[in-house]
């Protein structure tokens, strides 16, 4: 495993020579974060993307993981949604429940998947609103640099395109300031009814983890981490959290830097 800090982004990138020893690193990360914040506030709380990186989460569910984890004090989300049913195919609290979730002992009421009989927009305001009500209930951490709501973890992949959560290049859902969930009905990625967290909530995380493997994002890559100086930023080029950013590259992933 090879490692360095970029400057550029003021990241750690870790390079594993296969998916494998990456999902292994994986789980060590998110393990030790929860051990982390479990100590200090009873609760550890977990944003989850939809794509690949849910099969990288898959040893957390094997031992040692699955038995030391205190799995009760965990809550989960997504970084974004698909506006369809949660057993379609295209869901990604399906694909997080068939992978990860439904092999945890984690309580349902800590399991906060969107209202898929509402509109995309109706959808969005219903997120933010059981957000709000979880930072009053001190369950939620509020970053006192941005006023946006700090989750401890989040755990993305991200797209071949440069794209993170729903937030595409070129979209203007990429410079929302105000709202902590938005919605899009016109995702260049089908289906294209989402909702999805804004860059200010993503910005505003104790950690971020980006898993990215494969070589069909080795361009993307490239340009995010190396010195490329076209002024055109992709969305993940835009991830600068508050806290700490860790990317987990496989050799493949990486072979362009």
């Amino acid at each position: 495993m090879a490692e360095s800090v970029t400057e550029k982004s003021k990241a750690e990138v870790k390079v594993y020579d296969s998916e494998e020893e990456l999902a292994v690193a994986l789980a060590k990360y998110t393990a030790d974060l929860s051990e982390k914040f479990c100590k200090e506030r009873d609760a550890f709380t977990v944003v989850v993307s939809g794509g690949s990186l849910i099969k990288s989460l898959r040893k957390l569910v094997e031992p040692p993981y699955i038995d030391s984890i205190d799995w009760s004090k965990w809550h989960i989300f997504w970084v974004d949604e698909r506006v369809v049913p949660k057993d379609h195919p295209d869901s990604n609290y399906l694909l997080a429940y068939d992978g990860f979730l439904s092999k945890i002992p984690i309580p349902a009421g800590h399991v906060y998947a969107i209202n898929d009989a509402l509109s995309a927009e109706a959808a969005a305001d219903d997120y933010e609103t059981c957000l709000r009500h979880l930072v009053k209930s001190k369950i939620l951490d509020i970053s006192k640099e941005s006023g946006f709501p700090k989750f401890d973890v989040m755990l993305l992949g991200m797209g071949p395109d440069g794209h993170i959560a729903s937030l595409f290049p070129g979209h203007p859902l990429v410079h929302e300031k105000e709202k902590w969930v938005t919605f899009i009905k016109d995702s260049p990625k089908p289906p294209p009814n989402r909702i999805t967290f804004t860059f200010p909530v993503i910005n505003s995380s104790a950690n971020i983890a980006l898993a990215i493997v494969g070589a069909g994002k080795a361009d993307v890559v490239q340009k995010s981490l190396g010195d490329d100086k076209s002024s055109d930023l992709l969305p993940v080029q835009m991830v600068s959290p508050e806290g700490e950013l860790v990317w987990y590259l496989d050799k493949d992933a990486a072979s362009k830097l």
